[in-house]
């Protein structure tokens, strides 16, 4: 069975951006979903990338480099990452936790894809039905 996998910011930061102590684990990841089947990135996660890369143009270019799919965040998605962002604020949650997050969760969810990230804590606490790929659940 292909499993198809959503790419947090924080990965594809951390392969494509400086070099860090994540940037291997996160090549290797990608790597392994790869294997697995899709990998997917949407317009939150591009749109978040835009300030790293030089030129639209460039970012097309290594998206493609990895065989990425581009998809759109559904409007059942939206709502999600809304009402999801929505109890997160009435809990106590801080504007660090940006309504972008939410949105990558909620469409890893809505669209059935797993989502690899780094910060598996977060989305684990609000998207607790998503299947996470992170250091701590794949060293």
């Amino acid at each position: 069975m292909k499993i198809s996998t959503l790419i947090d910011t924080n990965v594809l930061i951390d392969v494509w951006g400086p070099a860090g102590p994540m940037k291997g684990w996160s090549a290797s990841a990608i790597a392994s979903c790869r294997r697995d089947g899709a990998l997917v990135v949407n317009t939150i996660v591009w749109s978040e990338l835009a300030p790293l890369i030089a030129t639209e143009t460039a970012l097309r270019k290594a998206v493609d480099m990895l065989g990425m799919d581009r998809e759109l965040v559904s409007w059942d998605a939206a709502f999600l990452a809304g009402v999801t962002h929505s109890r997160y604020r009435r809990a106590g949650g801080v504007r660090e936790r940006t309504l972008p997050d939410f949105f990558i969760g909620a469409h890893a969810t809505v669209a059935g894809h797993r989502l690899l990230t780094r910060d598996a804590a977060r989305y684990r606490s609000y998207f607790p039905d998503l299947d996470i790929i992170s250091p701590e659940t794949h060293p």
